[in-house]
């Protein structure tokens, strides 16, 4: 698949898929024109990328972790900066968390809240 197919089926703008390849995180094929080629595993690939954006990590180390989870490498030991910024991002995930099940739990409220309410009108 071209870049812009890619682009579409991981829900990514073509800019950050060149950004991706910039910074040695894809590596496509090209064809004889020159044309980047793209395949099913890269849909997953850009798809992990944005999970550890979204995680806080930076370029660098989404290029030493990507290897790890697409099992390239057997037995991996992280290097002590990834393990670290691993463990931070962790951290802030988790507190992520929390505050998604607080919100959430106001939400319930307001919604049995509303429903109690509707009940009693009717």
């Amino acid at each position: 698949m071209r870049i812009g197919e890619l682009s579409q089926r991981a829900g990514v703008s073509v800019r950050s898929l060149r950004y991706y390849e910039e910074e040695g995180l894809l590596s496509p094929d090209r064809d004889e024109n020159g044309y980047r080629r793209f395949t099913e595993r890269d849909v997953a690939t850009v798809t992990q990328i944005q999970l550890f954006y979204s995680a806080g990590l930076r370029s660098s180390r989404i290029a030493e972790l990507l290897p790890c989870v697409a099992g390239v490498e057997d037995h991996v030991v992280p290097s002590a900066g990834l393990a670290e910024d691993l463990e931070q991002a962790r951290h802030r995930l988790r507190g992520q968390i929390a505050d998604l099940r607080t919100s959430l739990d106001i939400v319930d409220r307001v919604l049995a809240a509303a429903a109690l309410q509707r009940a009693g009108m009717s």
